[in-house]
């Protein structure tokens, strides 16, 4: 039995911080899905030719929306596999965060919410309890343990 069947035991309450970067991931989730249906109902409103920028980049939008909410679906059923992907959506959503703060528009305290939600995010799936709750332990803990 590895060591990371040994640490996680489906019957202990999941963490605080667990069930936050869940939510946190699942958040992210569920505002790049309004964004993306924003983005194809105003391509699919208007005529000109950046409509359909607009809608290829609503569609992507879109699709993207499904990486966050898998992970967060993951975290709360504590599969370890789920914290690589929520890790990268955070990491991508600094420098989109930086952007709009360059922005000078309505757009920068919308980079100032994304900044600090992926910060938590980030800080919450590397804490120690949730590494535990997902079963990962420091590299070569396994050999250690063998």
């Amino acid at each position: 039995m590895s060591s990371a069947e040994q640490t996680t035991n489906p019957d202990d309450p999941r963490p605080p911080r667990l069930t936050a970067a869940a939510a946190l991931a699942a958040l992210e989730g569920l505002a790049l899905i309004v964004l993306g249906v924003y983005m194809v109902v105003v391509g699919l409103v208007d005529e000109s030719t950046a409509a359909r920028s607009a809608v290829t980049g609503g569609l992507t939008m879109l699709a993207l929306a499904v990486i966050p909410l898998i992970a967060a679906r993951g975290l709360l059923n504590r599969r370890s596999w789920s914290r690589g992907p929520a890790i990268v959506i955070q990491l991508l959503a600094l420098p989109v965060a930086w952007q709009l703060l360059q922005v000078d528009s309505v757009l920068i305290p919308g980079g100032i919410v994304l900044a600090v939600v992926a910060v938590t995010t980030l800080v919450l799936l590397l804490s120690p309890a949730t590494t535990r709750a997902l079963g990962i332990g420091p590299r070569g803990a396994d050999a250690d343990a063998a």
